[in-house]
């Protein structure tokens, strides 16, 4: 017995953690659950309460399990869970996490944590979604509200059954700091956790998959996709009408206004009550905006100052620890969840309040409470952390659904399983470069993200920035702090406005895109790996050795992190401040300039030179591709208002596109009002079917071929 303990102590895992193969359920077309341990009540999936589109999966088809996973293991000790994933030599992953620095994720070591992005991909960030996908057809989501760390394809076992070669660093020049692995390993610092596996033809299907499961992606109204201006945070109402007027008569679109902290009496902790000298008559000012066609969007973060009405009531449903000395709320409890509810629908939405930018409930740890706090709920801080934006939307949510009125906003925090929520994801870290890096991640995670524009060092910086900005989920400008215009730089006013209206003209691409992520789970904007044709593999290259930055000699992977596509035909390249030429790679196929129809290339990298001028973000349409424009307004259109289409086609080949159409304000689209319209080319020749459905909202259509 002596020897056991002793044995014991050196060989603990090896001799008393019993290594298990995962039990898996199917639980919908394509996906399988699988149990280890005790999981714990709260969990992502669980706080977003989703509910899967099990008809859109079965259309997707029905795969088996996928052969690569059935050699997974999982083992319990020290009340943790170790889960292990086989991997491929040559195989891909995508996903984990909202990252800002590289698309592919394979040989990365992350701990998924909510907080502000710092910097570095270390799992520190808005978006810590639990979820990988892989380019040989799946993908694998961890359903639990705890930290957890990954080893992508990092860690090298001694019993692996693909082991790397052992090499001598001083006789072999390949010699490679970091060896391959043949698994992606998963800590999960709980005594249990639930395992869903997601199966597909390619990457994509799996990405559609994980979001029809957690319910479809979100449909914003039509509103929503027209252009955001924040104003300086402490305007009155007068400046913000101001501030309208003076877009409307320069002819800059405008669909939302945003307030910042200052409409309130007191910020940092929030009262959540209209400050009554900047507006002391809330509901006639958001009359006049609504009267425009435009509507308001406010900020808050969910921190109650004991100067607010709500304070008294909420205040035994709040956490042992304060934010800037205002009482922290546990949604989980319902007496908090109705006291915001009964509150902000008297103060927000019954006004016209149409959304909310939820700020702050995603890091800074010198500020938010530590992981020491206590909830009354009972739930730990650091399970509170991560769920706590998924908590704050699914709530508001409902505000606006009980009065079958759509919203569409902001956040800094979320997780697995918003896939359906109506937010976008915004922080105040600001590289332009890094901005389009998060935007092609996101399309992995079922996640929003927009790089929205807040200031400038130059006129052709703002250009670049506004032109990103215009094709991606929320096309904003924040001048909280800056106080800066649309029209700030003189010499490139009219090229923001150019782009400006061209995200205008193209909203019913838009909106359709964002139909098929509702009904069909196809993000709307996608990383090149989801597309199609695209035949970059992630190509190992070799580091450079650098004593002090680079000792190791590390190898890199070929990222492509600098593009994206716009639902299934519009390829977007942005260009960036002092940088006129870039490298475009285009997938299989012929493609086309969107602006000219001129033929560019097709299954091969092209150069873009823009030295001569800054007009234009370099934009590309497949072969057969269409594209339905309306009219540049300077407004998104209402729900009884009837615009001419415009139909671009661009090459030879056959195409169709089934635009999508409702009222754009309601969810009576659940309820079966909607059309779907196919737009097709045939013999060189459009054509518009009958829609397929009730709606309908277009007048005279007109074809535009844009291929001679």
């Amino acid at each position: 017995m002596k020897n056991i303990f002793a044995l014991a102590l050196f060989f603990p895992f090896s001799l008393f953690a019993q290594t298990t193969t995962f039990q898996w359920q199917q639980v919908a077309p394509g996906v399988w659950k699988a149990t280890v341990g005790k999981p714990e009540k709260l969990t992502l999936l669980g706080v977003a309460e989703i509910q899967p589109r099990v008809e859109a999966l079965q259309k997707l088809g029905t795969p088996v399990f996928p052969n690569e996973l059935k050699q997974s293991t999982h083992e319990l000790t020290d009340g943790k869970a170790y889960l292990r994933f086989p991997l491929h030599k040559d195989e891909q992953l995508y996903g984990l996490g909202l990252n800002f620095k590289s698309v592919q994720q394979r040989g990365t070591i992350k701990t998924l944590h909510v907080d502000h992005y710092g910097g570095k991909d270390d799992g520190r960030t808005h978006a810590p979604v639990p979820f990988y996908v892989s380019d040989r057809g799946y993908g694998v989501l961890i359903n639990s509200a705890r930290y957890v760390t990954v080893y992508a394809g990092s860690a090298v076992r001694k019993d692996s059954k693909s082991p790397p070669e052992e090499m001598n660093r001083n006789t072999q020049k390949n010699w490679n700091a970091q060896p391959y692995s043949d698994a992606v390993d998963e800590l999960v610092p709980a005594p249990g956790t639930e395992v869903y596996v997601f199966a597909g033809k390619n990457a994509m299907e799996v990405v559609q998959r994980y979001n029809l499961y957690c319910g479809g992606g979100t449909l914003p109204p039509k509103w929503g996709l027209g252009f955001v201006h924040r104003t300086p945070t402490l305007f009155t109402d007068q400046q913000v009408l101001q501030e309208v007027k003076d877009f409307e008569q320069k002819g800059y679109p405008l669909s939302i206004i945003g307030l910042e902290p200052g409409w309130q009496s007191h910020a940092y902790p929030n009262s959540f009550v209209w400050d009554s000298t900047r507006y002391p008559q809330p509901k006639p000012f958001l009359d006049k905006l609504l009267a425009k066609n435009i509507r308001a969007n406010l900020w808050i973060n969910p921190y109650v100052s004991s100067h607010s009405p709500i304070y008294k009531d909420i205040l035994p449903y709040t956490a042992s620890h304060t934010v800037w000395v205002g009482v922290v709320p546990d949604f989980n409890l319902k007496p908090a969840r109705e006291s915001f509810k009964k509150h902000f629908t008297a103060q927000g939405v019954d006004l016209g309040v149409s959304g909310y930018k939820v700020d702050e409930t995603d890091g800074y740890d010198r500020w938010l409470w530590p992981d020491i706090a206590r909830f009354p709920s009972g739930y730990a801080a650091e399970q509170v952390r991560q769920t706590y934006g998924l908590q704050f939307q699914k709530m508001t949510v409902e505000w606006f659904r009980a009065r079958n009125q759509r919203t569409y906003g902001l956040t800094r925090a979320t997780n697995a399983g918003a896939s359906a929520m109506p937010y976008v994801i915004y922080n105040d870290y600001y590289n332009h470069k890094d901005f389009i890096t998060a935007l092609c991640n996101s399309s992995f995670i079922g996640v929003l993200w927009t790089p929205e524009a807040r200031s400038s060092k130059t006129a052709e910086e703002w250009l670049r920035r506004m032109q990103a900005v215009c094709f991606s989920p929320m096309a904003m400008l924040n001048a909280w702090a800056s106080g800066i215009k649309p029209w700030t730089y003189p010499e490139v006013a009219e090229q923001v406005k150019e782009v400006m209206q061209l995200r205008m003209q193209l909203l019913p691409y838009l909106y359709t895109t964002f139909a098929q992520y509702h009904f069909e789970g196809k993000p709307p904007i996608r990383a090149m790996n989801l597309v199609e044709g695209f035949a970059d593999a992630g190509t190992v290259v070799a580091g450079k050795f650098d004593a002090t930055d680079n000792p190791y000699a590390m190898a890199v992977r070929k990222d492509i992190k600098d593009q994206f596509m716009v639902g299934d035909y519009l390829l977007v390249a942005p260009l960036f401040a002092e940088e006129p030429k870039r490298r475009v790679i285009l997938p299989q196929g012929k493609w086309y300039d969107f602006y000219t129809g001129k033929y560019v290339g097709g299954g091969e990298t092209i150069e873009v030179d823009h030295s001569a001028g800054l007009d234009k973000i370099p934009l590309f349409v497949k072969d057969g591709g269409i594209i339905p424009m309306i009219p540049a307004t300077l407004h998104s259109p209402t729900k009884d208002e009837v615009l001419p289409l415009t139909v671009r086609y661009y090459g030879a080949q056959p195409g169709s596109f089934n635009l999508y159409d409702d009222d754009g304000e309601t969810f009576d689209y659940e309820k079966g009002n909607f059309g779907w319209t196919k737009l097709e080319v045939k013999d060189g020749k459009g054509q518009q079917l009958p829609t397929q459905g009730r709606e309908w909202r277009y007048g005279k259509v007109s074809w535009e071929y844009m291929t001679r």
